[in-house]
C-alpha cells in the first residue's frame, strides 16, 4: 500500500520524476500527475481504469499560471475566476498547446481549476506545471473523502498519498463550459447554479 504522510516537498519530488500522488482538495482526494507529461496522464488512466475518452482537469495554483494553459479568459470567465477561485469552479476553455491532447481526449478544451485547500495550494506553487487531477477512485466507484480511502482503492498502484485531512466539501466541483461567451453549466456540484447566474448578472442552462 501507498505510505501516507504530510511531506509536500517529498510529493512534489515524486511529480517531478513522472510519478502520481494522492492528493487532498476541498471537493474529494484526488490522483495526480504531471500535466504536461503523457506518460504521466496514461498512468492516470490506468490506475483509474478510466476511459481514454473522458477528459481530465488540470489543477494549477494561480490565475496567472491558468492563463498560460487557454488560448483565452473570456470577460465571465475571468469574472467566475476571480469570485469561485481558488474553489469548487472548474472552467472549460480552449487549451493552449501547452496542453497535451491525451489530457482532453483529443478535444480543443480543457478544464483549470484551482483548489481551495491549503496543502495542495503549496504544493502546486512548488511545481513549475499544472496537475491533472481526477477523483482518486477507480473509474465509478465512490469518490474518497480521507486518505485512507484513497490508500484502501488504489493504494497498491502508487506510491504516496498526501494527508490534508477529510474533505471539507464532499463532493466534486461545479464545471462549467462557455457557448457564445455564456456561461453553461456541464456538471452540477458544489458550486451552485445561483451562485454562478448572481456573478455573470446573467440566467444561464
Amino acid at each position: 500500500m501507498a505510505k501516507i504522510g504530510t511531506d509536500i516537498d517529498h510529493a512534489a519530488a515524486l511529480l517531478r520524476e513522472g510519478k502520481l500522488v494522492g492528493i487532498p482538495t476541498e471537493t474529494v482526494y484526488g490522483l495526480a500527475g504531471n500535466a504536461f507529461d503523457e506518460r504521466a496522464i496514461m498512468k492516470i488512466f490506468e490506475v483509474k481504469r478510466r476511459p481514454a475518452t473522458v477528459p481530465l482537469i488540470a489543477q494549477t495554483s494561480s490565475l496567472g499560471k491558468a492563463k498560460g494553459f487557454v488560448k483565452q479568459f473570456s470577460k465571465e470567465a475571468l469574472l467566475l475566476a476571480g469570485k469561485y477561485w481558488p474553489g469548487a469552479l472548474t472552467l472549460v476553455m480552449e487549451k493552449s498547446a501547452l496542453i497535451p491532447d491525451l489530457m482532453t481526449s483529443g478535444g480543443d478544451t480543457v478544464g483549470i481549476r484551482i483548489p481551495n485547500h491549503a496543502m495542495t495550494l503549496q504544493l502546486l506553487s512548488r511545481l513549475d506545471f499544472p496537475l491533472a487531477v481526477p477523483s482518486a477512485n477507480i473509474h465509478g466507484q465512490k469518490s474518497p473523502m480521507t486518505a485512507e480511502e484513497v490508500n484502501e482503492q488504489i493504494g497498491d498502484q502508487i506510491e504516496y498519498i498526501l494527508d490534508g485531512g477529510k474533505c471539507a466539501v464532499g463532493f466534486e466541483s461545479t464545471i462549467v463550459g462557455f457557448s457564445n461567451g455564456l456561461p453553461v453549466i456541464l456538471r452540477q456540484g458544489a458550486l451552485s447554479k445561483e451562485n454562478i447566474e448572481s456573478t455573470i448578472n446573467n440566467t444561464i442552462n
